[in-house]
């Protein structure tokens, strides 16, 4: 028994240190703490009648830059790159059969989730619709900020490039409360002005915004930067203060309580050091959806946010999960195939999505109820099979 244990174990770290070699490239795409279990689309619930056509121009879009980038790529992003070059080849609008053949032909799914877990977790987000101003006043007086000069790389996503210096100094970025106070007033960093400190709070939070103006026009504002803290969940203290019990989590509960504690409310916000800087997209058109973190327009119920660190943007996501979409007390059947097209700070491990919802108030509601469980399988290219390399057996036990 102890030999066979041992066996297990040994397998098991085979499964995280080598699955999803390339043929080429023997360096592994490492996600640790993670269950593989190679599966096979019969076993995909409902894969059958997706709309395959709609996935496949979702996974169009990821592609574009994917065979556009020169200079070295990471293995599981090699694979894409064929995968890709083959899809460049169908055109647009794909035909459904066409484009589930393609998805049948070219990716093989593989059970991911959590090592002693079986399902992974679900979120929502959103791009807000709120009143704003170009100048401050008449109760507009919340600022969006641009990415100011001095913050560092505009790249780079980590605290030690947000720094600047104070006098001989050199320090970490200005925190929430710090430019709430008043940190970057008077150097012109202002977008627009905001009525409500909440919308802002929350535009943070999804990254994006499209803000109407008094004289009708439309403002789009898209994630630039952010001052290198850690993405704190304002939920998650709600919830372990005991204000909001845990079923009861939404956004517009957070909302809620936010408005009618603002002094608390405030507090709480502040918890989040994390701060976001903005651009202005005011040229894309009101009825394209704003860009992710691969670049690419995010599409509606079909582009999810991932974490980036395990994931390559462009990976194709079969994702089984009964959530809320009707109302709050509706269990409505999510069964589809997803991309992976953009990421976030609350967005960490290998089996955790944000599913894009659209824009406006109704987009809004939607996301801001879904905190679900749900099956997630990856589908890998063929070109990095990983089902020469492992013996999909030996998982960890089931929990008693």
């Amino acid at each position: 028994m102890r030999g066979k244990t041992q066996r297990t174990r040994l397998l098991a770290a085979l499964i995280l240190n080598v699955i999803l070699m390339t043929a080429a490239d023997a360096k592994p795409l490492r996600i640790n703490e993670t269950e593989l279990e190679p599966a096979d689309f019969s076993v995909l619930d409902r894969w059958a009648v997706d709309d395959h056509a709609a996935s496949f121009a979702t996974f169009r879009k990821s592609c574009s830059p994917i065979l556009k980038r020169r200079g070295p790529l990471r293995p599981f992003e090699a694979d894409l790159r064929g995968v890709c070059e083959r899809a460049a080849r169908i055109s647009l609008p794909a035909d459904p059969t066409v484009a589930r053949t393609f998805f049948e032909e070219n990716f093989r799914p593989i059970r991911i989730s959590r090592l002693g877990e079986r399902d992974g977790f679900l979120t929502g987000y959103y791009e807000p619709e709120v009143e704003g101003r170009r100048t401050r006043g008449d109760g507009f007086e919340y600022p969006m900020y641009r990415r100011p000069a001095d913050l560092g790389a505009k790249a780079s996503q980590n605290r030690r490039s947000k720094r600047h210096r104070v006098g001989r100094r050199v320090v970490g970025y200005f925190d929430r409360a710090a430019i709430e106070n008043g940190a970057l007033a008077g150097r012109n960093l202002e977008i627009c002005w905001l009525k409500d400190p909440i919308d802002s709070f929350f535009i943070h939070i999804q990254g994006s915004a499209r803000i109407r103006l008094e004289d009708g026009k439309l403002l789009r504002l898209n994630f630039d930067s952010h001052n290198g803290y850690p993405y704190i969940s304002v939920g998650r203290v709600l919830i372990e203060r005991g204000i909001v019990p845990r079923e009861e989590m939404s956004m517009d509960a957070i909302r809620t309580y936010f408005s009618e504690m603002p002094e608390e409310g405030r507090e709480i916000m502040r918890i989040n050091k994390s701060y976001v800087f903005f651009r202005e997209i005011s040229e894309l058109p009101a009825d394209i959806e704003p860009p992710g973190a691969q670049g690419v327009n995010l599409t509606r119920e079909r582009s999810v946010a991932v974490d980036k660190n395990l994931h390559i943007y462009g990976t194709p996501f079969w994702i089984e999960a009964d959530l809320p979409l009707e109302s709050e007390k509706s269990s409505n059947q999510f069964r589809r195939l997803m991309i992976g097209q953009d990421t976030g700070g609350a967005i960490l491990g290998p089996a955790r999505a944000d599913i894009y919802f659209g824009a406006g108030l109704k987009a809004g509601t939607v996301a801001g109820r879904i905190r679900h469980p749900g099956r997630f399988y990856i589908l890998v290219p063929r070109d990095a099979d990983p089902s020469k390399l492992i013996d999909p057996a030996p998982l960890p036990r089931s929990k008693p």
